[in-house]
């Protein structure tokens, strides 16, 4: 008998509620140091603060105030890196729809491109490209060409047609003698 490899024994999974109980805790926890910070002014302190700490039901507001944890020595060591860019979520009233779009590089250059191509075709078939002077020209030739091939065709066809005439004509005379 084949015995399992080590992977997929024993998998955990965390149920939903366990999750929230988790954040709840957190937030519980933050709002709590959040007060020690203060100096102790929760009795004293804001009505609003003292309504935002007995509602747990506002979670928005409590969403915009906590930090994700942060990994490994983020937390301990402050970064004042300015090419780092801090992602920031945008509610749907703050986007700006109206406003003009910028494109990007590669979108720049495929329009350009499409116009100088839609621009060439413009030239191309009015025959003020080299190209297209070239092509005419070819044609031109080609024209003259078989222009040229249809009058030696049909200038065959006359002299065939009356050399058989003239055929015709001397068995004629000679049946009549």
């Amino acid at each position: 008998g084949r015995k399992g490899g080590h992977k997929g024994r024993a998998r955990q999974y965390t149920s939903p509620e366990e999750i929230d109980a988790q954040l709840q805790a957190e937030k519980q926890k933050a709002r709590e140091e959040e007060e020690q910070e203060e100096g102790g002014e929760g009795a004293t302190g804001d009505p609003k603060k003292e309504k935002k700490s007995l509602d747990s039901d506002e979670s928005d507001e409590d969403d915009e105030d906590y930090q994700q944890k942060r990994k490994g020595v983020e937390g301990l060591i402050d970064i004042e890196n300015p090419n780092r860019v801090i992602q920031t979520t945008k509610k749907v009233t703050q986007l700006d729809l109206d406003g003009p779009k910028e494109l990007s590089r590669r979108e720049r250059e495929e329009i350009e491109k499409q116009k100088a191509k839609e621009r060439y075709m413009k030239m191309h078939l009015a025959g003020k490209t080299e190209q297209a002077k070239a092509d005419l020209a070819r044609l031109a030739i080609i024209r003259k060409q078989r222009e040229e091939a249809a009058k030696k065709k049909e200038e065959e066809r006359k002299a065939k047609h009356e050399a058989a005439m003239a055929g015709r004509r001397l068995q004629s005379l000679s049946l009549n003698k």
